[in-house]
């Protein structure tokens, strides 16, 4: 993994921090990448299976293919740090390219 991408991941664990995330529970973290076609982020798609794993693949506007990985896991720095490199070892062989990873914060309510 770059250094880039290090420091961007460690930047949105800060700003989560701040803005009060529990990182004591596990979430579902988004893991996204983006192919040139349809039949590679399918493929690659089918790479993920398992309990705390979704995978959903739709085109964007541009007519690329966007790879959305959601995996339920403790948001660590090292944990995410470690998904997104194997993430990338699946979806290289089929043109995929990582774009990154996110949460969906949920809302408290009082």
């Amino acid at each position: 993994m770059s250094s880039l991408n290090d420091d961007i991941s460690s930047n949105v664990l800060r700003q989560m921090k701040a803005g009060g995330f529990d990182f004591t529970r596990i979430h579902p973290i988004e893991f996204y990448a983006v192919f040139p076609d349809e039949a590679g982020a399918r493929r690659a798609a089918r790479q993920f299976r398992g309990e705390s794993l979704n995978a959903q693949v739709h085109e964007r506007d541009d007519g690329a293919w966007h790879l959305e990985l959601s995996k339920v896991m403790y948001a660590t720095y090292c944990g995410i740090g470690d998904f997104e490199e194997a993430f990338e070892q699946l979806v290289s062989p089929y043109g995929g390219e990582v774009e990154g990873w996110g949460v969906k914060h949920e809302r408290q309510t009082a």
